[in-house]
């Protein structure tokens, strides 16, 4: 049995909710696997990244992925900013689409018009302790577990597991989400939002749109299959 938490983009209650939903139905330290996104539109993103730190930090059995919005704010915080290429021309991290900015505003960093970028840059690697961007960089990007493979974003299809590339890994979408390959394993996977976490037959979304206010479901897997929890207790996940 394993328990697996999708994006939560800067939502701290919803986090704690779903642990609680999770030490509810399996106790006080069962195996959670975190597939990235922790960061940018929702209100705390420093208290996520300080609540999953405390756990690992406690010998919690959490396993925490790193996802592409995770790599954006530590790469925001070199000395000279760097930009991911996976994003469109011009669209920076601190855009409200992409939520830099409530990122930076959880570290009390106002991002306005009106403040020149390169004084909001010097303000934010001044008040990100170091000690968060080590704990986000420094995190794997898979986990497998029996015939679950867990990664923020998805895999490159037909290429082996070695030999996927990091970019893959955190930012593919619709060549994966799209194709219909058995991948020989269940990929357990984040990053493209739905409605509520949805179990396709070759992979599990994991996401279910979280980092836009809906609400964070935790997964349990056991025995070959899947549920949602919630309040009322374990809902069977059918594959589509």
């Amino acid at each position: 049995m394993i328990y697996a938490i999708g994006d939560i983009h800067g939502q701290r209650a919803m986090l704690e909710r779903a642990l609680a939903l999770i030490e509810k139905d399996g106790g006080a330290n069962p195996p959670v696997v975190f597939v990235g996104d922790y960061t940018d539109r929702g209100p705390d993103s420093r208290g996520v990244i300080e609540m999953l730190m405390a756990g690992v930090a406690a010998g919690r059995s959490w396993t925490v992925l790193r996802g592409n919005h995770d790599r954006m704010f530590t790469w925001y915080l070199d000395d000279v900013p760097r930009e991911d290429p996976h994003l469109f021309h011009g669209l920076s991290w601190l855009n409200p689409r992409l939520g830099g900015n409530t990122t930076l505003a959880s570290y009390g960093v106002a991002v306005t018009e009106t403040r020149r970028t390169g004084d909001i840059h010097a303000e934010a690697r001044a008040a990100v302790p170091r000690a968060h961007i080590d704990f986000l960089t420094n995190r794997p990007l898979t986990h497998q577990h029996g015939d679950l493979f867990f990664v923020h974003a998805g895999i490159r299809p037909g290429v082996p597991i070695p030999e996927q590339t990091e970019n893959d890994l955190i930012w593919i979408r619709q060549d994966f989400v799209n194709d219909a390959t058995d991948h020989g394993r269940l990929i357990v996977h984040g990053h493209t939002a739905t409605d509520r976490p949805t179990h396709f037959f070759n992979r599990f979304n994991l996401d279910g749109g979280a980092g836009y206010g809906r609400p964070l479901i935790p997964v349990v897997f056991e025995d070959g299959q899947a549920w949602l929890l919630t309040d009322r207790g374990r809902v069977r996940a059918e594959a589509t």
